[in-house]
């Protein structure tokens, strides 16, 4: 007999425990958020399955907002022999050309060598490539041994979005993730655009495409007087660019 009650009180323990156990976890929400309103934040709101992992963009936007007027993709006037779908490299005033033809050339903002790595000459357009795998050269290692032997594509990569490879060199025009290079003297010789812009040329440029790169020293506007603003018949403006010579 005094085992019988000995088990019936234990079974009644259990079960109390066992209700107040779930009436805890029924109010704990409630607790929880009375307490963090009363420590001045917000309770942060359980999701029953983790969000998805957000996907870069392909193509960063509205990069040419970052860019002073001078550099922004515009259409211009210019004089020159080269056949339309040339590219034209200004590397004094940080410019690139692609010559539309008819006297006119998109104009893109560029970011060049550097003091010592500046180069000119004419190439052409051997390979393109879409977020390419970056491998920097043996020269560019010696100088900074801290660079990584290799770095696959993607929106961290120096080379952006596009790239476009200039004859057996190693030179080649490609994007940038920093829009504050652009017009600058910063780079191994390469020649770099945002990424918003290289998309845009890359669209253009065709394998074989001729590409003239101009010497520091005689740039398209070297011998040009203050440029004339003229208007296209779409409306935008268009710099006219006297040029007695232009490859």
């Amino acid at each position: 007999m005094t085992q019988h009650v000995s088990g019936q009180r234990c079974l009644l323990q259990r079960t109390a425990s066992m209700i107040a156990i779930a009436g805890a976890l029924v109010l704990a929400p409630g607790i929880m958020s009375a307490r963090a309103q009363s420590l001045g934040y917000a309770p942060v709101e359980q999701q029953a399955f983790p969000p998805d992992e957000a996907t870069a963009p392909d193509i960063a936007q509205d990069e040419d907002s970052q860019l002073p007027d001078r550099l922004r993709r515009t259409v211009v006037n210019l004089d020159t022999r080269e056949a339309p779908g040339t590219i034209i490299i200004d590397t004094g005033n940080t410019y690139l050309y692609y010559v539309l033809g008819g006297g006119r050339a998109l104009r893109y903002g560029v970011g060049v060598g550097r003091e010592g790595f500046t180069w000119s000459g004419v190439q052409s357009v051997t390979r393109k490539a879409e977020w390419p795998d970056w491998h920097p050269p043996a020269q560019m290692i010696a100088r900074q041994p801290y660079l990584p032997r290799f770095m696959a594509g993607g929106p961290g990569n120096p080379l952006g979005a596009r790239a476009m490879y200039l004859g057996s060199s190693e030179y080649r025009i490609h994007g940038t993730n920093d829009p504050s290079t652009i017009g600058k003297f910063v780079s191994s010789g390469c020649i770099r655009l945002t990424n918003e812009d290289v998309t845009d040329l890359f669209s253009r440029v065709q394998v074989g495409t001729k590409v003239v790169v101009l010497p520091k020293g005689g740039s398209v506007q070297a011998r040009a007087a203050a440029p004339r603003v003229t208007a296209l018949p779409s409306g935008r403006q268009a710099m006219s660019v006297p040029v007695a010579a232009v490859y």
